[in-house]
This record gives structure tokens, C-alpha cells and sequence, in this order.
């Protein structure tokens, strides 16, 4: 067992990759010092399965939305489903919500009608929401601007510059890095985790994707936050046990755990 804590604030062990050795996956986290974890919805039936996931594991909480890919799973009455779930209370936040303008799977009018619908709900519920963002940086933060009136919450995955980590700051939210910081050539990131406050960062692994280096490419899985948690620290140069208790201390200002 490490001599520290580590939390994983971003994960999705119930995808079909972890459906052999989920429970090896679990241990083998628990193993690495990682006592915590966030399970991540997409749609209404995978926020169930991330709310069920929770009650199963002490060490889980759930994070129930629809995220922006998704939204075509949808059926009338969706957001009443999140609502009744977000009263449960292992769920920590709204999300993954935002606008991803990669895929074009959905209209871009209908992913920010969505993901207006849902910062509403977070404020109504005063949950902190989990934010994904891809080719969307300025239409994200316009869109927060003039919608999140909540508390704040996470950038996931943060893949952007400077320039878009101080808007994300400025509004408030916390940046979360997976393991795209450990690649050599990710620049703009490695600037970033130098730069950004230490109280305004987290760590996560969005398993099963973004491996850090050296498993690039390979399924990733929650034990290998470490290595996100060890490359900020190299970039900080700090020790990695300082960044791990930071990181949860931050998670725990987020999710507004007191323990």
C-alpha cells in the first residue's frame, strides 16, 4: 500500500472493456493507493449504472448526465430521471455535460440546448457539474458565462492552452488532467499544470481511454492515476505524495466531502 491517497475524479468501469475483470480492475486500483473514485454517466441508463456502481463500492460515488454525444439516447422525460437520481446521496455532481464539436453526432444547437437544460438542474440542485469540451473551448466558456449559476465544477480531461485554463479559472472551475499530460510532446498541457493554482487542479485517468505514457493507446484503468499524479508533480517539481493529497483535497472542496 502507497504512504498516500489517490482519487480518480473521472472513470467509466462500466464500459464493455472492464466487463472480464471489473472487480481485478477495482482491486488493483485499491492496490495503488487509489481509495476513491468517480464513476461517470453518459446518458440516463449509464448514469443508473454509475449511481448502482456507487452503491456497490464504498469507495465510488456517481456523476449522472447526459453528455453531448449522447444526447440522441435520449427519450422524453430525461431530465426528470436525473433530477431523481441526483437525490441520491452518493451522487456528487451533474455530468459529463457540455458540447463536443469533433464527432458531429449532434447538432449544435440541440448539444448547448442540452447542456443548458442541465446547468439549470445543477443550480436548482446546487451540485457541481463535470464539464466535456472538445473543439468547443470558446463556445464552452460563452456558454458557462451566461448559464452556470451554480457552484462550479471540473473541466475534464483539460486539453487546452493557457489562454482557455484562465477563462475556466476565472469562472471558477477546477482543471482535471488524464493522461494526455504525461505525453512528451503535449506542450500546451505541461504549461498549463505548471501554471494553474494548486488548489485548482485534479486528477483522473477517463478510464478506459487516454492511457498515460508508456500504456499510450492501451485500455487504461483507475491505478494509473499515479502516473498522471507523477507527471505534474515532475512538472511542478514537488513530490508526488504532495500533489496526491492536494488533488484530494481539491476533489473533496469540490464534491463537498468533509472526511
Amino acid at each position: 500500500m502507497t504512504p498516500f491517497r489517490l482519487i480518480d475524479t473521472h472513470v467509466h468501469l462500466q464500459m464493455s472493456q472492464f466487463a472480464d475483470d471489473q472487480e481485478d480492475v477495482i482491486q488493483r486500483a485499491a492496490d495503488a493507493g487509489v481509495t476513491r473514485m468517480i464513476e461517470i454517466g453518459l446518458d440516463v441508463a449509464t448514469s443508473r449504472t454509475a449511481l448502482a456502481l456507487a452503491e456497490q463500492y464504498d469507495q465510488m460515488y456517481a456523476v449522472v448526465g447526459v453528455q453531448p454525444n449522447f444526447i440522441e439516447n435520449t427519450e422524453i422525460g430525461w431530465l426528470a430521471e436525473i433530477r431523481a437520481m441526483a437525490a441520491h446521496p452518493k451522487v456528487v455532481a451533474i455530468g459529463e455535460i457540455g458540447l463536443d464539436y469533433y464527432w458531429k453526432k449532434v447538432p449544435r444547437e440541440m448539444q448547448e440546448q442540452v447542456f443548458r437544460e442541465q446547468l439549470a438542474l445543477a443550480a436548482e440542485l446546487e451540485l457541481p457539474v463535470v464539464i466535456h469540451t472538445r473543439d468547443a473551448h470558446q463556445d464552452t466558456i460563452q456558454v458557462l458565462r451566461e448559464a452556470a449559476s451554480g457552484p462550479p465544477g471540473i473541466i475534464h480531461s483539460f486539453s487546452g492552452n493557457w489562454d482557455f485554463a484562465r477563462d475556466c479559472l476565472d469562472l471558477g472551475f477546477w482543471l482535471s488532467f488524464s493522461g494526455p499530460v504525461t505525453f512528451l510532446k503535449a506542450h500546451d498541457l505541461h504549461d498549463v499544470a505548471r501554471r494553474a493554482p494548486i488548489d485548482r487542479i485534479l486528477i483522473e485517468t477517463d478510464s478506459p481511454y487516454l492511457s498515460p505514457h508508456p500504456w499510450r493507446g492501451k485500455r487504461n484503468e483507475p491505478a494509473r492515476v499515479r502516473l498522471v499524479a507523477g507527471s505534474i508533480a515532475s512538472l511542478r517539481r514537488v513530490p508526488l505524495a504532495d500533489i496526491a493529497e492536494t488533488t484530494w483535497t481539491n476533489a473533496e472542496q469540490v464534491f463537498g466531502w468533509h472526511h
